[in-house]
């Protein structure tokens, strides 16, 4: 899918209307509701080209092919069942438990049908989580996926320290989410912020999280 232009509107590649409904989806979970300026100063992305993806079912209508097999479909199981038990799980998150199981295939085919049988997930938007400051921040990993100038395509990871009460964010690109980096964006966090929060809310990250009940 190649950057056009329709009606004054930047049409985004896939890659990018998948990084924009992570973030809005992030910020979603977290406040309530989705502020169409935070994301226009997160992105860089105009206010009407945001609202016009945001209200899209995909990125892109393409040919649909009938009976044709997916390189997905045998961990469709799998994944359907890790939604109902837990429907925050991430997509990045996702990804990496079946590539672990065998999966070779692409995010944006996972992307797409994570969004079919995600169940819904309400969070009234009168109802919020208000913390004290220095008492909390939230941590998670986005993926961006890029490709490099001899036409390869690579991933690198953000990892996102959102703080509690002044709800400010700090990402850290790295080329991996091991635990040598985790530590590494929290130092930074860290040192960014002049401190530490009492506790860190962590999304069952796997270089945190050992066990998860129900994950065999």
């Amino acid at each position: 899918m190649c950057n056009q232009r329709i009606s004054g509107i930047h049409m985004l590649k896939d890659e990018e209307y998948f990084m924009l409904l992570d973030l809005a989806r992030e910020q979603e979970l977290a406040t309530g509701k989705v502020n169409i300026s935070f994301l226009a100063r997160e992105t860089g992305y105009d206010r009407k080209t945001i609202v016009r993806h945001l209200s899209l079912d995909q990125p892109s209508k393409h040919p649909q092919t009938r009976n044709k097999a997916s390189k997905l479909d045998p961990f469709k199981p799998y994944i359907k069942e890790r939604l109902n038990n837990y429907p925050r799980l991430s997509r990045v998150r996702l990804l990496e438990e079946i590539e672990s199981r065998g999966y070779d295939g692409g995010t944006t085919i996972l992307g797409d049908y994570i969004r079919q049988i995600r169940p819904n997930i309400i969070i009234p938007a009168e109802i919020r989580y208000e913390t004290k400051p220095g008492e909390m921040m939230q941590c998670d990993w986005l993926e961006y996926p890029y490709e490099t100038a001899d036409g390869s395509r690579k991933k690198v990871y953000g990892l996102s320290m959102v703080f509690g009460y002044s709800r400010m964010r700090y990402v850290e690109f790295l080329p991996h989410q091991g635990l040598p980096a985790l530590l590494k964006g929290h130092l930074g966090a860290f040192e960014y912020c002049g401190g530490v929060t009492k506790m860190i809310l962590y999304d069952n990250l796997r270089s945190v999280v050992t066990y998860i009940p129900g994950n065999t």
